[in-house]
C-alpha cells in the first residue's frame, strides 16, 4: 500500500489543468457498448477507476485502440456474452462501482445483463433501487442472488414507459437512458439527475442515433431507435478536480491559475467558495485565485449562520464539502457543513481535528467548522485515506500544515486524480509517494 509524505508550509504558485471528468468518463464508455461501430473519446483521465473500467470492457471483447494519452477508440461488435456471466468478469464488477452501469447498455443491446454489487467508496450506503426500479418500467424482470452478491435483469423486449424516479441518482439516470434508447415507444423519466455529466451521455448518445429531448432539465423523453452507430465525443474538465483547485490555492497558494476550467458546466461551485470569502477570478475559461492573506465566511441576508449543503444538480455536489470544510478551518467566522447524501462521509474530520483544526462533527451528517483566520496553522499528522474526496481534502490540509504529515492508503486518492502528486509539485508543493 503506497502513501503520500507531505512537507508543508510550501506555497503554491503557477498554472494547473484540470484532467477529464471521471464521473462522465465512466458513463461514456458504458454507451460504447450500445454500438457495433467504432466510438472515439477524448480526454479520458489516466486514473485507477477508469483504467479498470476500459480493462473490463477489454476483457468482455470490446476492441480498444490508444489513439493518443487519454484519446481512445472502442468498438463493441464482438462482445463475449458468456464471459459476461462467469465468476470472474462479476468477481472484477465487485471491484468497480462504475461497472453497474453496464447494465443498462447490456440489457438494451443483449436483452440480459447481471453484475455483482459494485464496490467503490466507503461513505455509506449507496443504494440502487432506483436502476432497477426504472428497468422495471421499461418491461425488465429483475433478481437479486443475495448469497452470491449478485443482480440479474432480462427482457425479450424492452417498451418505453412513463416514470417518475425516486430519486434524481446521476448513475440510475444514465443507466437507464441507455437502456431506453433501444425500447419500443417513448420514454418519459421525470426527477432526471441533469449533472453535466449526464447532459454529456445524452448528448453523445444523440451523435450516434438516438433521440432524447430535455437534455439538462429533469425531465427527459427518449424515442426509441433500433441502432446507433459510432461517433466522436470529448470529455468536460472534471469540475470536481477544479473545485479541489480551488480549495489548495486558497489554503496554500501564492498566485495559482486553472486553465481550462470549462467554467460554464461549473454551476455553483465557483459562487460556494466565494460564500466563504475567497476572492474567485473569472478570466476567459481560467479561474485566477490570488494569495488568499484572509478569507472570510459570509453570512445570509437576514445575519444567520453560514450553512453549506449538498443537492442534486444545479445545487453543490456532494463530492466538495470535504474540501470545502478543510478550506473553512482557515476562515475568519464559522460555517455548518451538511452532508445529506452520504451519513459517513464526515468521518474523517477526527484526522483534522488531531491536526488542529476546530471542527464540531453533530452526528454523520453534520460538522460546525470554526475557522482559525490563518493565525494557527494546521500541524502535521499521519492520517488514512477513506475515500476519493476526503483523500484529497487531506492532502489539502497536508500540505498547509506545519511540520511532516503521511497519507495512507493513498490508493483511493489514485482512483480519482491523475499524477497529483507531480502536477502539484511542480506549483512548489513538496510531497513524495512511497511504496507501504
Amino acid at each position: 500500500m503506497s502513501s503520500f509524505i507531505i512537507e508543508g508550509g510550501h506555497p503554491l504558485q503557477g498554472e494547473i489543468t484540470p484532467q477529464g471528468a471521471k464521473n462522465e468518463a465512466l458513463q461514456v464508455l458504458c454507451a460504447t457498448l450500445l454500438s457495433c461501430e467504432p466510438v472515439r473519446i477524448k480526454n479520458i483521465p489516466n486514473i485507477s477507476d477508469v483504467n479498470n473500467q476500459i480493462r473490463l470492457l477489454t476483457e468482455i471483447g470490446v476492441k480498444t485502440t490508444v489513439n493518443a494519452p487519454g484519446d481512445y477508440t472502442f468498438q463493441a461488435d464482438s462482445v463475449n456474452l458468456e464471459y459476461l456471466r462467469s465468476d470472474e468478469f462479476l468477481k472484477r464488477c465487485a471491484h468497480l462501482r462504475g461497472s453497474v452501469m453496464f447494465l443498462g447498455p447490456l440489457l438494451a443491446r443483449y436483452g440480459v445483463a447481471s453484475v455483482s454489487r459494485p464496490g467503490g467508496d466507503q461513505i455509506g450506503r449507496r443504494r440502487l433501487d432506483t436502476h432497477f426500479l426504472g428497468f422495471k418500467k421499461l418491461g425488465a424482470s429483475f433478481d437479486y442472488d443475495r448469497e452470491r452478491g449478485v443482480f440479474e435483469i432480462s427482457a425479450k423486449e424492452l417498451t418505453g414507459n412513463y416514470m417518475l424516479l425516486d430519486e434524481a441518482s446521476v448513475t440510475g439516470t444514465a443507466n437507464i437512458v441507455m437502456a431506453a434508447v433501444f425500447a419500443k415507444g417513448t420514454t418519459t423519466i421525470y426527477n432526471a439527475a441533469c449533472e453535466p455529466y449526464l447532459q454529456q451521455l445524452c448528448l453523445l448518445l444523440n451523435r450516434m442515433g438516438a433521440r432524447i429531448s430535455g437534455i439538462a432539465s429533469n425531465r427527459l423523453t427518449i424515442e426509441g431507435v433500433t441502432e446507433l452507430h459510432g461517433a466522436e465525443h470529448t470529455i468536460l474538465p472534471d469540475m470536481i478536480e477544479v473545485g479541489s483547485f480551488i480549495g489548495m490555492a486558497a489554503m496554500c497558494g501564492k498566485g495559482v491559475r486553472i486553465k481550462n476550467t470549462g467554467y460554464d458546466q461549473l454551476g455553483i461551485i465557483p459562487y460556494t467558495f466565494r460564500r466563504l470569502g475567497i476572492e474567485v477570478r473569472h478570466e476567459g475559461d481560467d479561474i485566477f485565485i490570488p494569495e488568499q492573506e484572509h478569507y472570510e465566511i459570509d453570512s445570509f441576508i437576514d445575519g444567520s449562520f453560514m450553512t453549506l449543503a449538498d443537492a442534486p444538480w444545479p445545487g453543490l455536489t456532494p463530492d466538495l464539502l470535504s474540501v470545502l470544510l478543510v478550506v473553512a478551518t482557515q476562515a475568519k467566522g464559522s460555517v455548518l457543513i451538511h452532508q445529506k447524501m452520504f451519513e459517513s462521509r464526515l468521518f474523517f474530520v477526527d484526522k483534522l481535528i488531531d491536526m488542529g483544526a476546530q471542527i464540531i462533527l453533530c452526528d454523520p451528517h453534520r460538522a460546525v467548522v470554526v475557522g482559525h483566520d490563518k493565525r494557527m496553522q494546521l500541524h502535521g499528522g499521519r492520517m488514512s485515506s477513506p475515500d476519493i474526496r476526503a483523500g484529497i481534502a487531506l492532502l489539502i490540509a497536508a500540505m498547509s500544515a506545519q511540520g511532516v504529515s503521511q497519507i495512507d492508503n493513498i490508493g483511493q486518492i489514485d482512483r480519482g486524480y491523475q499524477n497529483i502528486e507531480g502536477r502539484l509539485n511542480a506549483l512548489g508543493a513538496h510531497i513524495t509517494r512511497v511504496k507501504g
